[in-house]
């Protein structure tokens, strides 16, 4: 199943349209679609190497774009529409710990959630709700989002053939390995302050969310 479902996807990712349907599922991914656009970018990428950096780019943009819509959720549909959400998504106990750590450390938690397989959709939200500075917001995201996305698109336009024979080989290992990066990237923002351990189990502890 796995395999056929591989084969289908990588049809549609050289389709000519694919690049729209690349932007649009980055940009609702960040606020509050649940299928993240990484599959999809890595495959448009195999298909086309020489364009892969290009779709790095588009992704980035389109997600961060993407992300404008969950701060503008977070900020002033919290009650209306982004505990729906959460709550649809799973994420309604990630939602105080998510506003303690931006709380805490600011920029460094959407770089961070912007660069792994982190519910980047979770952290939009959360700014918005807390009332982070935007410019701030924006430009974290360009970096975490860019950080992932376009480097993804140079490592393809740099290494498109071998990447894809080895995804081709060994498919069910690169599932699992997106799976671990998964889990480690929420472990990341778990350690995120390094040293700064009371601040951490606070944010660990954390059950509920003032507005700001």
């Amino acid at each position: 199943m796995l395999r056929s479902l591989y084969n289908w996807v990588m049809a549609k990712a050289s389709h000519p349209h694919a690049v729209w349907w690349l932007a649009l599922f980055s940009f609702v991914e960040a606020s509050f679609f649940p299928i993240p656009p990484h599959p999809l970018l890595g495959l448009m990428c195999l298909a086309q190497p020489r364009r892969a950096l290009r779709y790095g780019i588009i992704a980035t943009l389109a997600s961060v774009a993407g992300g404008l819509l969950g701060y503008a959720i977070g900020w002033g549909l919290y009650e209306a529409v982004g505990q729906q959400v959460l709550a649809l998504l799973g994420l309604t106990d990630s939602f105080p710990r998510a506003a303690c750590y931006l709380r805490t450390y600011d920029w460094e938690v959407i770089v961070i959630a912007g660069a792994t397989p982190v519910p980047f959709k979770l952290l939009t939200i959360t700014a918005g709700f807390i009332e982070m500075n935007l410019l701030t917001f924006i430009l974290a995201s360009i970096a975490g989002r860019g950080l992932i996305f376009i480097t993804v698109g140079l490592l393809f336009r740099l290494f498109g053939a071998p990447i894809k024979r080895f995804i081709d080989q060994y498919l069910g290992l690169v599932t699992t390995a997106f799976v671990v990066a998964l889990i480690g990237g929420f472990a990341a923002l778990a350690l995120l302050g390094g040293g700064e351990d009371a601040a951490s189990d606070a944010c660990e502890a954390a059950v509920t969310v003032q507005p700001a």
